[in-house]
């Protein structure tokens, strides 16, 4: 999940994005080794490190925001794993909320993916994902990694895709968008049904309204309204909703929802969205194998579709 420090949407400004260099570790990326060292508010995340980072002794560093947003591992796998059912042309993956790298990493492992475009907006926490993507040994060629905004990029990609880098030019039609956005802080625990729609910094409506050109996944607080989602399904498709557990309490959710815009040809000739290439996307995407799973982890899924 990634952090929200950085500009404003309405102060982003149509400014090229390019990848980033690889940046140090700087003194907001921490690696702590006792409980004494820990902040009060996140000891109970540094409690739970093993699970958020198995190799968390190898030196994995994060700074203290990242503790609250990163995706524990177990699940993450999960995530990658359940993507393996994702049509076969899909072979560029965008992760629009990168983090500390948690799900960066495992997309990464999965050998799923031709290429990963890594996408968090604060320095130092990009510092982190890309120092524990070398930690855990993943190819440094497979991942772009880019130090800026998503929805910035989103609508370069589809308005000035000759603006970017060539690094960062895709063809929407063979890509995913996985985004996992901040919740807003721990308050979402609280609610017996979560409404999007209030969600901080972003709701679901801003993310969707970003992201819908191509085929994209929303990792969701687990008591997200279902109806909400529901609503967002394009004519005569289905969303489908995987639930994520660990030790029989569900974690979080992924929303599976296709491209819902007509197919445009954006200034480089790629397709912008081409519904008719991904008509199966929706109901393969969340075809995953229990058994492939770590076993801490199980996934129950179901498809939505608006009444």
């Amino acid at each position: 999940m990634g952090s929200t420090n950085g500009p404003n949407i309405s102060e982003l400004s149509g400014s090229s994005l390019r990848p980033a260099e690889r940046l140090p570790l700087d003194d907001k990326c921490r690696h702590y080794e006792g409980k004494q060292q820990v902040p009060w508010d996140i000891q109970k995340y540094f409690a739970q490190r093993y699970s958020i980072f198995s190799w968390y002794d190898e030196g994995v560093h994060l700074t203290d925001d990242a503790w609250f947003g990163v995706t524990p591992e177990p699940v993450a796998n999960a995530i990658a794993s359940s993507f393996g059912g994702v049509a076969p042309e899909k072979t560029v993956l965008i992760d629009a909320f990168a983090g500390a790298g948690g799900n960066t990493i495992a997309f990464a492992l999965s050998e799923r993916w031709e290429h990963i475009i890594a996408v968090e907006r604060d320095t130092s926490t990009l510092a982190c994902a890309q120092h524990n993507a070398e930690v855990y040994g993943v190819d440094p060629s497979l991942i772009t990694w880019v130090n800026g905004d998503s929805f910035e990029y989103m609508d370069a990609l589809v308005k000035h895709p000759h603006h970017l880098h060539p690094d960062l030019q895709v063809d929407m039609a063979t890509t995913v968008l996985f985004a996992s956005p901040p919740w807003g802080g721990p308050g979402y625990r609280s609610d017996e049904i979560f409404d999007l729609h209030t969600m901080q910094p972003y709701n679901l409506d801003q993310l969707h309204a970003a992201y819908e050109p191509m085929d994209h996944v929303l990792f969701l607080p687990r008591t997200s309204d279902i109806r909400q989602i529901a609503k967002l399904a394009p004519d005569n498709r289905k969303i489908d909703v995987i639930q994520y557990c660990m030790y029989g309490a569900s974690k979080a959710m992924s929303a599976y929802i296709p491209a819902s815009v007509k197919p445009i040809r954006n200034e480089n000739g790629c397709t912008a969205s081409d519904t008719s290439s991904t008509d199966d996307s929706s109901s393969d995407s969340s075809d995953s194998d229990d058994s492939d799973s770590p076993p801490s982890v199980q996934c129950s899924k179901g498809p939505l579709q608006e009444e």
